[in-house]
């Protein structure tokens, strides 16, 4: 059978447009997948900065300290209750700084525990830039081996919000701290890859933060707190977090709480209270 030349043109033009559109969606796809790569830092990390000559004008007791690591000096603020009972390290959220993350001590405070608050490199008055996952974790080693050389472990509580959820269940994994608080929590960051990218290849997320791992290994007690309202980390990655954790404590989910205002519901500080009295 021969077709009419105008047919063979034609399926040509369509060979050499497809071609061609082939080209450019492969080339777009490529630099997408090259800036997701390179460019993770600024979509993972929101910091504000503080002058380092600020007085914080926190209310109550609180004393201000530094950190060194390789590379870094790490500003955190140490909040003391009137009769402790131990020490609160709370890893906060992926934005701000300590200016708006100081309001999460006041349920810690109020049950007679201090709470170290700390920023990552690059927040507020912590100097550094992160450039790993590796360097990121080992940040909040230092942190926690600050806190132990002041107090047993056994009067060290961990707390992560967010994307601190997965640097509270790495030191929890690592270390013996006596109860583990998880907000907010993300089943893992390669997890979040996969519900927003799912078209990215997992193995350009460099900053995984395998809480779903992680927790399995945990030996302390473990507790989840979650707004039923979160659009951003659903609460769904919570539940599906309950059932890997070996020693659960308590796991609330909040009716009405979002992602950014969790904190701001009565009960959030109830259930807080509840786990702290969970011998």
């Amino acid at each position: 059978m021969i077709l009419p030349k105008f047919f063979v043109s034609s399926l040509h033009s369509v060979v050499r447009i497809v071609g061609a559109l082939s080209c450019v969606l492969g080339f777009l796809y490529l630099t997408l997948c090259a800036f997701l790569y390179f460019g993770q830092e600024r979509l993972l990390f929101f910091p504000q900065k503080v002058l380092q000559r600020l007085v914080y004008p926190f209310r109550g007791f609180f004393e201000e300290i530094f950190i060194e690591v390789p590379g870094a000096r790490l500003n955190a603020v140490l909040f003391r209750a009137e009769r402790s009972r131990g020490v609160v390290l709370y890893f906060h959220g992926n934005a701000g700084s300590l200016l708006t993350w100081e309001p999460v001590r006041w349920p810690f405070l109020t049950a007679g525990y201090d709470v170290l608050l700390m920023d990552y490199r690059g927040y507020g008055k912590s100097t550094g830039k992160i450039q790993s996952e590796t360097q990121f974790l080992g940040d909040a080693d230092a942190v926690y081996a600050w806190a132990k050389a002041r107090y047993s472990e056994d009067r060290i509580l961990l707390c992560g919000r967010s994307l601190g959820s997965g640097v509270a269940a790495h030191l929890a994994r690592k270390n013996s701290p006596r109860l583990l608080l998880l907000e907010s929590a993300y089943f893992s960051l390669l997890d979040m890859k996969r519900r927003l990218y799912p078209f990215v290849p997992d193995f350009l997320v460099r900053y995984q933060l395998r809480s779903d791992l992680w927790l399995r290994e945990v030996r302390c007690p473990v507790s989840l707190i979650h707004g039923r309202a979160d659009a951003l980390v659903p609460h769904d990655s919570s539940v599906q977090l309950w059932p890997l954790i070996p020693r659960q404590g308590l796991f609330f989910l909040i009716d009405g709480a979002g992602h950014d205002d969790l904190s701001e519901f009565k009960e959030h500080d109830d259930a807080v209270a509840e786990i702290l009295r969970q011998p």
